[in-house]
């Protein structure tokens, strides 16, 4: 019997929690306070850091343990807290593990606080043939595979990198229904959006700072940044800001990487989720958004929002690669929740974003 769309969509926090109850979700210790967001579940670290010699996926007929085995180079007790150097992959058993149910799907990104460190972080599950992708029914541990790009970073068991969404059935509005929820929400605030099965977002180069800033360039060689330290670091040690250019274009260098802001402020509507996708070879030879989850409530007013810019995580390809103003640089799909969540984004989560502009992560004072 074919599901019906009342029955398909994203999981809200209390259908997460009863997840967990029902022993779908196994946690090896109790969660913490707001690890349940209002659309997804963060995942914490475990005890063990094995550095690997290379990325890579177990293929149908392998176990992520077995795939381990013959790629790592030491094992790192991170306990306390353990230096992730950049430029190397760790893979990391996760807190979590899962015993979906056969109608249950999952679906996971970095933290907008990962991306934002240009940590590439992706969850493998065994038997995988793609990364961040979990499929309905699976049974079986959660890792996380960790590269720190820019920064080195110290972590400790139960950090938390990574977060994973469920659904059930498809989710995704196709073109006519994304045009109609525009039409009703004004899902972004542009007076001719491009809307087919998701919105165009493009890139603001005008000042968006009284000084005059467009973005920031991560400087290299810089000391470390402790992943659960809030507020405890200068901006101007890790990050070189960008300032407007009379013809509003930004050249980007290659493998370099770069926060800049979208010109369109974004909300979503309390029954509905994004996701910015994270690489689109129409539009340039550059990955935008390394964390593309949008929970319900963001840019929202009713959530204290009011529009909020998409932050955009920029890293160029093999070529030097020239934005304009106004430059398509991603697009934003919206999902439907299976049911509204009991608390938005920006509505006592502990949000970090909410109503932002060009903002660098949590861990950074401006």
């Amino acid at each position: 019997m074919a599901m019906r769309a009342s029955d398909q969509g994203i999981l809200p926090d209390r259908a997460i929690a009863a997840l967990a109850e029902a022993g779908r979700i196994r946690p090896a210790c109790a969660f913490v306070e707001d690890q349940i967001q209002p659309a997804s579940l963060d995942l914490r670290l475990g005890e063990t850091a094995y550095r690997v010699r290379a990325s890579f996926l177990p293929g149908p007929q392998a176990r992520v343990a077995e795939r381990i085995e013959p790629l790592k180079l030491h094992e790192i007790a991170l306990g306390d807290s353990a230096v992730l150097e950049t430029g190397c992959v760790y893979i990391v058993p996760l807190m979590e593990s899962l015993a979906l149910p056969p109608d249950i799907a999952a679906a996971a990104n970095p933290k907008s606080s990962t991306g934002r460190l240009d940590v590439f972080t992706r969850v493998i599950v065994d038997n995988a043939r793609a990364f961040d992708s979990i499929a309905a029914g699976y049974q079986g541990p959660l890792y996380a595979e960790i590269s720190p790009r820019t920064f080195p970073i110290l972590v400790r068991e139960g950090a938390r990198l990574s977060q994973i969404r469920f659904r059930r059935g498809h989710a995704i509005l196709d073109a006519p229904a994304l045009a109609a929820l525009h039409a009703r929400e004004r899902l972004v605030d542009c007076d001719d959006p491009e809307i087919g099965d998701a919105i165009a977002v493009s890139v603001d180069l005008t000042a968006q700072t009284p000084q005059g800033f467009v973005g920031y360039r991560a400087k290299r060689h810089t000391g470390l940044i402790d992943i659960d330290r809030r507020g405890g670091y200068a901006a101007a040690e890790f990050w070189e800001p960008i300032a407007a250019r009379a013809d509003r274009s930004l050249i980007l260098d290659p493998d370099e990487f770069y926060i800049l802001a979208s010109k369109e402020a974004v909300q979503v509507p309390p029954d509905y989720a994004a996701e910015m996708m994270p690489f689109d070879p129409l539009v340039g030879e550059f990955r935008v958004h390394y964390a593309g989850f949008f929970d319900p409530g963001f840019g929202y007013a009713g959530a204290g929002g009011k529009g909020a810019r998409a932050v955009l995580e920029v890293r160029s390809r093999e070529v030097p690669f020239i934005l304009e103003h106004g430059q398509t640089v991603g697009r934003l799909v919206y999902e439907k929740m299976l049911a509204r969540p009991d608390r938005l984004y920006g509505s006592g989560v502990g949000s970090n974003y909410q109503a932002q502009g060009l903002k660098l992560s949590k861990h950074f004072r401006v």
